[in-house]
């Protein structure tokens, strides 16, 4: 297995909506082993967490910094965050939506198959279904994602990995609003 080195940086954080998000500067994210989702153990501001960093659609990367997180660090709007984080070969499992958590308890014979799948395939099955603002979209997606695993089919196809794919921060598969 490669050795897996710590990336150090700084960043601001930055409210888009009611989320946010810290962007890795360009050498920090240019450090990480792939242009896709990484999971990474880490600390901000000496805070232990471990989450997975998504990508930005322009080769970089942005974490989440989620509300627990958060309220431990005290940072809002414009602080500065210093970040250590090294990728874990430990996925953490992704949330399911509850369309597809209730699809999924419809298809008890895809109960093994789904199971068998590795963490980092379910997060880009979960990320190919949130990956949409259209209700029709997504509706179509769970059915797909539900179908394709029936027929065998490991990851979804046809997916770039490495867009930001979060509706309610990408426009055209790239973090949207970041200044």
């Amino acid at each position: 297995m490669a050795e897996r080195t710590a990336v150090g940086f700084e960043g601001r954080a930055q409210l888009i909506g009611d989320r946010l998000i810290v962007r890795l500067p360009d050498d920090a994210s240019a450090a990480l082993p792939s242009r896709g989702q990484v999971a990474v153990d880490g600390a901000a501001n000496g805070r232990a967490f471990a989450t997975v960093v998504e990508p930005d659609g322009m080769r970089g990367h942005w974490i989440s910094i989620d509300v627990e997180l958060r309220a431990a660090l005290g940072v809002g709007d414009g602080d500065a965050v210093a970040f250590e984080i090294e990728p874990s070969g430990e996925w953490p499992e992704p949330e399911l939506p509850d369309d597809f958590r209730a699809a999924l308890a419809d298809a008890p014979d895809l109960s093994d198959t789904w199971k068998s799948l590795t963490p980092m395939a379910r997060w880009e099955w979960v990320r190919w279904i949130d990956a949409t603002r259209n209700p029709q979209t997504r509706d179509r997606r769970v059915h797909v994602s539900i179908s394709k695993l029936r027929a065998g089919k490991r990851r979804p196809c046809c997916f770039d990995l490495s867009a930001c794919t979060d509706p309610e921060l990408a426009k055209s598969g790239k973090l949207a609003g970041f200044r």
